[in-house]
């Protein structure tokens, strides 16, 4: 008789990154710690940290660079929901993965700051002018 095995869904703000029904165990990384789950453990909810998720199937280890999200165990489902995430089936394919596509990530988020500001002080400005037309 095999043993329970667990689903595994992680779910990006724009799409499911993957969805797995043969998930043996899961180590993630919370703001608590590291957290290990197995098919028999009971619920729970973790706030996740940036950091790798791993998860174990019959195949092999899988490994996720994930953002800051919300890991959710009900039952033998785990469903988890972070800001972005990277996949990578060994340790030197994920790094090479989070440099590319988080450095581009933190380029945009740079760019969008500097709007922003910009943006700011042509509202500080307008106020100022409106405030001394008075």
């Amino acid at each position: 008789m095999s043993s329970p095995r667990m689903s595994l869904k992680i779910l990006l703000p724009y799409q499911v990154l993957t969805e797995v029904t043969d998930v043996q165990r899961i180590v993630a990384e919370t703001t608590e710690g590291a957290l290990g789950l197995l098919p028999h453990r009971l619920d729970c909810v973790a706030i996740l940290k940036p950091g790798i998720l791993t998860y174990q199937e019959a195949t092999g280890e899988i490994y996720v660079a994930v953002a800051a999200g919300v890991l959710v165990k009900t039952g033998f489902d785990v469903l988890v929901s972070v800001r972005d995430a990277v996949v990578g089936s060994g340790l030197a394919q994920l790094r090479d993965e989070v440099e590319k596509n988080f450095v581009h990530f933190d380029e945009q988020e740079r760019q969008m700051r500097t709007a922003l500001a910009k943006i700011e002080r042509g509202f500080v400005r307008r106020y100022q002018e409106v405030k001394h037309e008075r």
